[in-house]
Parts: C-alpha cells; sequence; structure tokens
C-alpha cells in the first residue's frame, strides 16, 4: 500500500501537481494517476506509462489510449506533449502520429 502511495506521490511531484492534459494546477486530492496506455490494453504502473491527470480530465479520457484521445483535442495534446516529458518515448510518439492521422 505504501508504495502505491510513494508512486502516486513521486508522479504528482514530477509533473508539478499539473494536470498535462488540461495543464491546470490542482491540489493532490484533486489529482489521479493516469495510465497513457491502459492496463487493461497492455499498459503497466512504470513511471513511463504514468501522468498526472484532474479528476475531471481522467474520467473524460477513460480506459481510451491517450492518442487516442488526443487525437481530436489540440489544446489537451499540445499540453501533453509540453508537460507529459517523462512519458516513454513511444507513447509521446504515438500521440504525435495520431494527429496526423
Amino acid at each position: 500500500m505504501r508504495d502505491d502511495a510513494s508512486l502516486r506521490e513521486r508522479i504528482f511531484n514530477r509533473d508539478g501537481n499539473r494536470c498535462v492534459y488540461c495543464a491546470g494546477l490542482f491540489p493532490p486530492e484533486q489529482l489521479s494517476l493516469d495510465h497513457v496506455q491502459p492496463r487493461a490494453r497492455g499498459g503497466d504502473n512504470s513511471p513511463g506509462n504514468l501522468v498526472t491527470a484532474c479528476l475531471a480530465c481522467n474520467t473524460r479520457k477513460g480506459h481510451q489510449p491517450a492518442w487516442a484521445w488526443l487525437a481530436e483535442l489540440p489544446g489537451e495534446r499540445a499540453n501533453f506533449l509540453r508537460y507529459g516529458t517523462a512519458v516513454w518515448t513511444r507513447l509521446r510518439r504515438a500521440v504525435e502520429e495520431a494527429a496526423k492521422s
């Protein structure tokens, strides 16, 4: 249990308590961890697959991969690429490529 809380705190600190989708700054109780590649689609709990998301953005994204959700959302996609700097390169590339399709 402590490991989960520690990971959550580390990711929030890494991302500066900023939602990587809407770019808003939030207190920790209004934030969640989001899987860029959902666990249901083969993603894991590694820091390269996790970002900080506000509850509203995480709810809107649901269980979609970030690249699918961001494909038609240029503002949120730009925020993700600006603030999601610790995300694995292959996942960032998928977000960039999906926007071109």
